[in-house]
């Protein structure tokens, strides 16, 4: 058994497909075929159901392309602590980032950790909670931009800011008229809320504290991922939405005056840098982190008088 046949069987499970995983380890699609065929032979057993399309791992197949991940993530930790403790920061930052934190962040910090760490590649991907624990855990990401606690015992989590959930609301919604909210002055029939998968439409539901009401209007049902569209259904629409304060940054002066601001405690999330426990990668990591810092206003860098709703 050798790493390049392992590094082939986790490219066929990720791109489900021999002639694209041979594209993307720059070999003939014969010369990996033959590769996955020697290591079957050896183990016994088959890896991958070739007569299903798109190609899927067997039962005992799963298993051992999740041990390979594995084994590839440790055998190349000897060569990143080395490139951790060099002077200059360099390599490759394999990040995913949760879409209702993403478009808030990403163009504040891209461009000034790129001209700090110009030998640096980050490599980001828009995924749901559930996806990037998942990679965390396969040691596919190096570290997730999430909204914790997860309370998942194998990964680490670096609080790095509190961000304050708030009301924005229509003209013809009956907040409009309060200066200050509280959770029980929400309507859950007028709420626009994201779809299932997104951790953030828990919290919002956590917020309302009326779960099993949570149908949305009575006569349409609207499923998003974009907190975005969440605004503009807002705007153009009816009824109210719950956004991360993050998401006030860019808005106008008539747009700003549709929010409102829930009274102490406020509902906030907590975002964190999450890792696996074992991580390398420490001082690239801690550089993203101070980055994000940079741009995070100072109250949202501390809980207090927050209350961190969990989903």
């Amino acid at each position: 058994m050798t790493l390049t046949q392992l590094q082939y069987i986790v490219a066929v499970d990720t791109y489900r497909s021999f002639v694209t995983a041979a594209e993307k380890c720059f070999v003939t699609q014969p010369t990996l075929s033959m590769q996955i065929q020697k290591l079957e032979d050896d183990l016994g057993v088959k890896i991958f159901d070739r007569s299903r399309q798109p190609v899927t791992p067997t039962e005992i197949g799963i298993e051992i392309v999740a041990q390979a991940r594995v084994s590839l993530a440790e055998s190349g930790k000897v060569r990143e602590i080395i490139t951790d403790r060099q002077k200059d920061l360099a390599g490759e930052l394999k990040i995913g980032i949760i879409p209702t934190v993403a478009p808030y962040i990403l163009p504040k910090i891209l461009t000034g950790f790129i001209e700090k760490y110009p030998q640096v590649k980050l490599i980001v991907w828009e995924q749901t909670t559930e996806q990037i624990v998942q990679q965390l855990k396969l040691g596919m990401l190096d570290c997730g931009i999430l909204s914790t606690p997860l309370h998942e015992h194998n990964l680490t989590e670096i609080p790095v800011f509190y961000e304050n959930f708030v009301a924005y609301i229509s003209k013809g919604s009956k907040l409009f008229k309060k200066k200050h909210i509280v959770p029980d002055d929400i309507d859950i029939e007028e709420i626009w809320v994201l779809n299932e998968g997104h951790c953030m439409r828990e919290q919002v539901l956590n917020i309302c504290q009326r779960r099993k009401t949570a149908k949305g209007f009575k006569h349409f049902e609207y499923n998003t991922g974009s907190v975005e569209t969440l605004k503009r259904m807002v705007d153009q629409n009816s009824g109210a939405t719950i956004l991360p304060e993050l998401a006030l940054t860019d808005m106008s002066d008539k747009q700003l005056d549709r929010v409102r601001y829930f009274k102490s405690p406020e509902p906030a999330r907590e975002i964190s840098l999450v890792i696996q426990r074992n991580f390398v990668k420490r001082r690239m990591i801690e550089a993203l982190k101070n980055e994000i810092l940079d741009f995070i206003p100072k109250r949202l860098r501390t809980r207090k008088k927050k209350e961190i709703m969990e989903f």
